[in-house]
């Protein structure tokens, strides 16, 4: 089983980025009615002829214990992933999906987004409940930017208290 673990930016280092606006400073906008926060995350989508793309994902949840049966990495981009709600999900990656010890889960608080590095790998979008979304900043154009491993034996995940 797959220890869960909090979603820091040193604990997701080897990884990417966490996207979060804690420690970031903010620049007052609008009159002074907003404000913007600048540069969260390095968007590395440029090789072979690639565009930015910015997509809405709506996730559904995975029965509990999560399987996890499929890996898969961009290496051709990075991939941004940001929730548009105020709820917890999880990230999954690993440095090699054959190797069960190489695996690490985060807990991400509904206002962390994270950016996997070029050729990371990690499991698609795991949620706590149907109809989460997420806006995804990730690379189109030209190239296969997908590589995917299904694994012999899937391995599990309990999310126990996600929403906590």
């Amino acid at each position: 089983m797959i220890k869960i673990e909090p979603l820091t930016k040193h604990a997701f280092a080897d990884f990417g980025e966490v996207v979060e606006t804690p420690g970031a400073a903010p620049i007052a906008i609008n009159q002074g009615f907003a404000e913007r926060v600048n540069g969260l995350a390095r968007i590395d989508v440029a090789s072979e002829g690639g565009i930015v793309n910015i997509a809405l994902f709506e996730a559904k949840a995975r029965p509990v214990p999560i399987a996890v049966a499929l890996m898969e990495r961009h290496p051709l981009g990075s991939q941004l992933f940001y929730p548009l709600q105020d709820k917890a999900w999880l990230v999954l990656v690993c440095a090699d999906p054959r190797d069960a010890a190489s695996y690490r889960a985060f807990r991400a608080s509904g206002r962390q987004g994270v950016n996997y590095a070029r050729n990371v790998w990690h499991h698609p979008l795991l949620v706590e409940s149907d109809g989460e979304r997420f806006i995804v900043v990730d690379r189109a154009g030209p190239g296969n930017n997908l590589d995917e491993v299904w694994l012999d034996a899937p391995l599990a995940i309990i999310p126990k208290g996600l929403a906590s």
